[in-house]
């Protein structure tokens, strides 16, 4: 059986402590590639919120938290080494960001086929580790729209 393919709509997600303190992830598909938590949608009709809230914890265990929509949005150019999942013909992507605030010393456990391991870094070092230029900015407006 094959996969469905991966709608070209998805979030992206910047974890973060009141004190600024971000949570970054390494791609286990890509080792030194460092990032927020991001996932499609599920199905076309799956709220974002309801998104966002399934790949924190799908990817992190965090459960809880104040997510915040940021109203923001990316549109990019997926990587050719990830476009295999999306239908022929789909080479953009349109990513919402939100924030979750959680407190210092939130537990992670990550998803091993997923990612190797995780960092908990001062915003503006964290947006310099980010691989993806769209997440290395999400991540610089922290502080705007910290609660």
């Amino acid at each position: 059986m094959t996969k469905p393919y991966k709608i070209p709509e998805s979030v992206l997600v910047v974890i973060h402590t009141p004190d600024l303190q971000v949570l970054l992830i390494e791609r286990a598909d890509r080792p030194g590639y460092w990032q927020s938590v991001t996932g499609s949608k599920d199905a076309v009709d799956e709220p974002l919120v309801d998104t966002a809230r399934r790949e924190v914890f799908e990817e992190t265990g965090i459960e809880g938290g104040e997510l915040v929509d940021w109203q923001l949005a990316n549109h990019y150019e997926i990587y050719p080494v990830w476009r295999h999942r999306y239908a022929p013909g789909v080479t953009h992507n349109l990513e919402h960001v939100f924030g979750l605030t959680v407190p210092a010393g939130t537990p992670v456990r990550l998803a091993p086929r997923e990612h190797l391991q995780y960092r908990w870094l001062p915003w503006a070092e964290a947006a310099d580790l980010c691989f993806s230029p769209s997440n290395a900015e999400a991540v610089l407006q922290l502080p705007r729209f910290k609660s």
